[in-house]
């Protein structure tokens, strides 16, 4: 919670010396009181009177004072809502490696298992795509707000060889980059999520993969479109190729350059579990916006239950409304 005009936080010295005055006061009370050493007008000056009950009306009133002031400071909260206009492009490795079994049953299999659950959680008015990419990258579904087709494209993802990162990164800003812009003019907000298990292997026009990667990642960022990369896969994953066992390690480092080169974030994922809880929390940041909601009502009916408050107990126990 913050305040819309904090410097008003200052009044709260005035119910602070409000409290310091009764205080003072009470004190003052008991010493006049033993002044006199007649019971009968003892009794007639300083009555006897409930002992903790007759501060409840003064502590309800100063808590009312001091809430009051709260609202008076414009108190603000936030809260997540559903983003009705963005684009996602999900980016999924479908290399080889993918084939690993590291992951049960195996790095394919729960990444399509993984992805649609994060589809099926995104706002209904979110336009999303699907890539694919191993040794070349392949626009499955172009961005859509009905998600059914992309869900079915998920379900064909297959295995295939090398892992062209670069060439996936520039699909999706492809891809993006044709959506038509909105009624205002403007295009919508959009995010890539990339989901790869290792170091990507092909480069693009002589490049090195790492060249091409560099480059695509530099593109994204200028264009706006941060990537939020998974790394996903564990140290220890292998596949058999004619007949040898071949290491697949993740690479976390990898993924974590083009998350921080483009203004996305970086996760990493070693089981099925872990990936959908990184999806999850993908999915709050591009299916929901951040909104500051203004709730200086709460403050203020609170504070007329607590003067309410005040009230009834200053007729119960003293007999009279302050």
């Amino acid at each position: 919670m913050s305040f819309g005009e904090p410097w008003r936080l200052a009044i709260l010295l005035a119910p602070l010396a409000l409290l310091l005055a009764y205080v003072v006061a009470q004190r003052s009370r008991r010493k006049y009181a033993l002044r006199f050493t007649s019971v009968d007008l003892l009794a007639s000056v300083a009555p006897r009177r409930p002992g903790w009950q007759r501060h409840v009306s003064a502590a309800l009133m100063l808590a009312a004072v001091s809430v009051l002031v709260l609202a008076f400071a414009r108190p603000t909260t936030t809260k997540k809502v559903a983003r009705q206009r963005g684009t996602v492009l999900l980016a999924i490795d479908t290399s080889g490696s993918m084939a690993a079994t590291d992951v049960t049953p195996s790095r394919l299999v729960a990444a399509e298992a993984a992805a649609r659950r994060f589809i099926a959680g995104l706002p209904s008015g979110l336009k999303v795509g699907l890539l694919s990419f191993d040794s070349s990258a392949r626009v499955l579904v172009t961005p859509t707000s009905d998600h059914v087709p992309v869900l079915a494209a998920v379900d064909g993802l297959s295995i295939g060889g090398g892992t062209a990162t670069g060439d996936a990164i520039y699909g999706a800003l492809a891809a993006v980059s044709a959506l038509p812009p909105g009624a205002d003019g403007k295009k919508a907000p959009a995010a890539v999520v990339l989901m790869s298990d290792g170091s990507p292997t092909i480069g693009r026009a002589g490049q090195t993969p790492e060249e091409t990667v560099s480059e695509a990642t530099a593109a994204a960022s200028k264009a706006g479109v941060p990537i939020e990369t998974i790394a996903f896969g564990t140290p220890a994953g292998t596949v058999v190729i004619q007949g040898e066992t071949v290491p697949v390690p993740a690479d976390p480092e990898a993924m974590a350059k083009i998350a921080s080169g483009s203004g996305g974030k970086s996760f990493t994922a070693t089981t099925g579990n872990q990936l959908n809880a990184v999806y999850d929390q993908i999915r709050r940041t591009v299916g929901f916006d951040t909104v500051r909601t203004d709730i200086t009502e709460w403050f203020t009916g609170l504070a007329l239950i607590l003067a309410v408050l005040t009230a009834g107990a200053a007729l119960v126990w003293m007999q009279r409304i302050p």
